[in-house]
Formats: C-alpha cells, sequence, structure tokens
C-alpha cells in the first residue's frame, strides 16, 4: 500500500465515512480505527487526520450528514404539502420508511448502535431531526382539526411505529421496491388511526 493514492483518486470526506460506515455497521464502533479505516481505502491513516480530528469526530460528522438527508427527505414532504394534512402525513411517513430501507447502513448508524456510542454532537443531530419530525406532526395534526389539545406523545408514537417498520426490515435483502404495497397500507393505516 502506497502512502497516497494518485491525484485522480484523491480521498475527501465522503469517502472516508462511506467507508468508516461499512465498518462501523459489521464491526461496531469500539473494533474500528482511524488505521482500518485507511486499510479499507487504501491509504495511511494519516491521510485521514487532514479530514478529521480522530474517530469521534469522524463519526460525529458522519451521523450529522446522515440526520441532514434525512431532513432533507422530511422537508420535501412537507414542501408537497398542498393543504391536505392527512396526504401530507402519509409523504412525511412514506418519506421516513424510504429513507430507512434506501440507506439501510445510515440508518442502522443513525439509530441502531449503542445509545452510549453517539457523542454530544450526534445525539444533537438525532433530536433536532426527531423535533422537526415531531413539530411537522402537530402541525398537521392541528391542521386537520382534531379537537383540543393534540398530545405530545403522538409523534413519539408515530415515530416509534415508523421505526419498528424499519428496524424490522433493516438486516434483510428486501427493499423499499419489495415493500412498498406493505409500506404504503402501513403508512394509511397509522394515518387512518389519528382521525
Amino acid at each position: 500500500m502506497t502512502p497516497r493514492k494518485a491525484v485522480d483518486e484523491e480521498l475527501d470526506k465522503e469517502k472516508i465515512m462511506q467507508a468508516a460506515r461499512d465498518l462501523f455497521v459489521t464491526q461496531g464502533y469500539r473494533s474500528v480505527s482511524m488505521r482500518g479505516i485507511a486499510g479499507r481505502l487504501g491509504y495511511s491513516h494519516g491521510a485521514l487526520y487532514y479530514h478529521f480530528k480522530d474517530k469521534a469526530a469522524l463519526f460525529s460528522a458522519m451521523v450529522m450528514s446522515d440526520f441532514d438527508k434525512l431532513n432533507d427527505r422530511l422537508d420535501e414532504a412537507m414542501r408537497e404539502h398542498t393543504g391536505d394534512p392527512a396526504a401530507t402525513l402519509e409523504r412525511i411517513f412514506t418519506a421516513y420508511i424510504r429513507f430507512g430501507l434506501d440507506h439501510k447502513p445510515h440508518y442502522e448508524i443513525m439509530f441502531m448502535l449503542e445509545q452510549s456510542e453517539l457523542n454530544e454532537a450526534a445525539r444533537s443531530a438525532q433530536m433536532a431531526s426527531y423535533d422537526r419530525f415531531a413539530a411537522a406532526v402537530l402541525q398537521l395534526l392541528r391542521e386537520s382539526g382534531s379537537t383540543g389539545d393534540v398530545a405530545l406523545t403522538i409523534p413519539w408514537s408515530l415515530f416509534l411505529s415508523l421505526h419498528g417498520f424499519v428496524a424490522y426490515y433493516l438486516h434483510t435483502d428486501q427493499t423499499i421496491d419489495h415493500l412498498r404495497d406493505l409500506a404504503e397500507q402501513y403508512v394509511g393505516l397509522m394515518v387512518r388511526g389519528l382521525r
């Protein structure tokens, strides 16, 4: 292994995060080293330190980037809001499931690793993402004419239901294409239960 590959194969943060993600999922956070990530990429471990201070900083950047991607999906579903809260809820819930099944390694890192392995920045990204989800759900429930105060536990229960669906299929070879009909039925049932 050469200390540095050719310039046309320059190492960037995305390549490092992808290699690290694969290793974290298969070996666990504690078993992975910067040297191991560099070896996977064919670089010296010093090349990684140009981009990340240490393994914790790499992990944090990776998790925050993944939550940004999930947030983008949920924001896109909200931007398509046409005045029908139930349809928008279905889009949000479907976007969540689609993200989880389209990005299984990302999802596993974001939600399935031991919480002790998330540093403060990663936990903040996780909570900020949930807060956005909860705010959107509460807004849509209020728009739908729910009588009285909408319980703050409803978004958490909905999140847990969506998380359960994704987690159940996370370690299978089934994709959203295989599960589209089931996911749509599941989401429809969730939304009908809110009425």
